[in-house]
């Protein structure tokens, strides 16, 4: 089958005993790209024995290591994965299906499924968490800024894969809370700022307290039983050990955490999604984002019943905030959303119930306008929201 060139990227160090089993999961690729950064295991002789092109580079970072690796790829695709991950054999089949016809896509999605003390998780690790790990080499780059999270943020609606990335997790509880307290350090740094009294109470009580409640009940966590419910606590532990470790760093005149750390930087066109809870509502929904979709603008529908054509559709599996939020978390994790608009008296009142972080509401911003005013009202509403990168760069 013709398809379009991939490379695939590997940043390692002392992975012998993990990166065969990776490597050889995506044998499929026509490039294999590894950036060694001192492995004195054997790692380097396992990448070549694969046909692997090894790049000997000092530690530089996350992203910056993950920009050595693109640098030296030679394909218009790249796959990029770690040495604790796998390309499931469905995911190896869909990833060639799309590059036979990615069509206008220049970034696609895949579930991660992730492996915790040998048994996979649900929604205690928010599956599918989908990751943007397969790209158009030209068009992007890892943000240097950022001392973790450093993945691609889709400059478009990216192209859903089938099939999971399998991430292989701690084995053993030992190897847990050891990852557990390494990124809680790496995060830290990238805060920019010593906590005040204030942000302590926030960050190491208030937030992870409602994180593991939400995490549990609404995201439906507890359904992974003892081991979902060991990741969740694990989680907020983190965060809330990121605060502890940030005590540390020197004081600052602001408080605002740098780029590096929460959340993703804005790439691309503004993102909005319409709600609808009835057919005459998604169809009349389904028009005006089509509208916003020929002004520039990212839109998707999370609607009940048949899906209208023209938009991307997210379906709601009931009338509720729980199955409402979890439709917003599976749109976030595909691209940064914008705004939320409701059609509809039942869509108004769930998205009120829901946190504004969740589904972030403008009240200029409705169906009572035209699609060129609510386009132009998103635009500036990214622009003041958050830094919008330009295309090219990635979070």
């Amino acid at each position: 089958m013709g398809r379009a060139a991939v490379a695939a990227c590997l940043i390692v160090q002392d992975e012998a005993e993990r990166l065969p089993d990776a490597l050889a999961s995506v044998s499929f690729c026509d490039q294999i790209v590894v950036v060694d950064s001192g492995s004195r295991d054997g790692t380097q002789e396992i990448a070549r024995s694969f046909g692997a092109e090894v790049i000997e580079q000092s530690w530089l970072g996350f992203a910056a290591q993950r920009n050595v690796a693109l640098d030296h790829a030679r394909t218009p695709w790249v796959l990029e994965i770690d040495a604790d991950e796998r390309v499931s054999p469905l995911l190896r089949s869909s990833i060639e299906r799309f590059l036979a016809a990615p069509g206008a896509a220049t970034v696609a999605v895949c579930p991660c499924r992730h492996l915790f003390l040998g048994r996979p998780l649900g929604r205690s690790a928010k599956y599918p968490a989908y990751r943007a790990r397969l790209f158009r080499r030209d068009l992007y780059r890892h943000d240097e800024r950022r001392v973790v999270h450093e993945g691609i943020e889709p400059a478009q609606r990216p192209a859903v894969l089938a099939g999971d990335l399998e991430h292989l997790l701690a084995a053993s509880l030992g190897e847990a809370v050891g990852d557990m307290l390494r990124y809680a350090r790496l995060e830290a740094k990238g805060l920019g700022f010593r906590p005040g009294p204030r942000e302590l109470l926030a960050g190491v009580v208030l937030r992870p307290a409602a994180k593991a409640a939400y995490r549990l009940t609404w995201d439906g966590g507890w359904r992974d039983g003892w081991r979902g419910a060991l990741k969740v606590a694990l989680d907020c532990c983190s965060d809330a050990l990121v605060w502890l470790y940030a005590l540390r760093l020197p004081k600052a005149a602001g408080k605002t955490p740098r780029p590096s750390h929460f959340g993703s930087v804005r790439n691309g066109p503004p993102k909005v999604v319409g709600v609808a809870c009835s057919a005459n509502q998604a169809r009349a929904a389904a028009r005006w984002l089509a509208g916003l979709a020929a002004e520039g603008c990212d839109v998707a529908l999370i609607c009940r019943g048949p899906a209208p054509g023209g938009v991307a559709v997210t379906p709601l599996a009931r009338r509720s905030p729980v199955a409402l939020a979890r439709a917003l978390d599976s749109e976030r994790q595909l691209r940064s959303v914008d705004a939320v608009v409701p059609f509809g008296a039942a869509a108004q009142l769930l998205t009120r119930l829901l946190p504004a972080t969740l589904a972030p509401r403008l009240p200029d911003l409705g169906p009572q306008l035209s699609a060129k005013e609510a386009a132009l009202i998103a635009k500036r509403l990214a622009v003041r929201g958050g830094a919008v990168a330009p295309l090219g760069t990635a979070s």
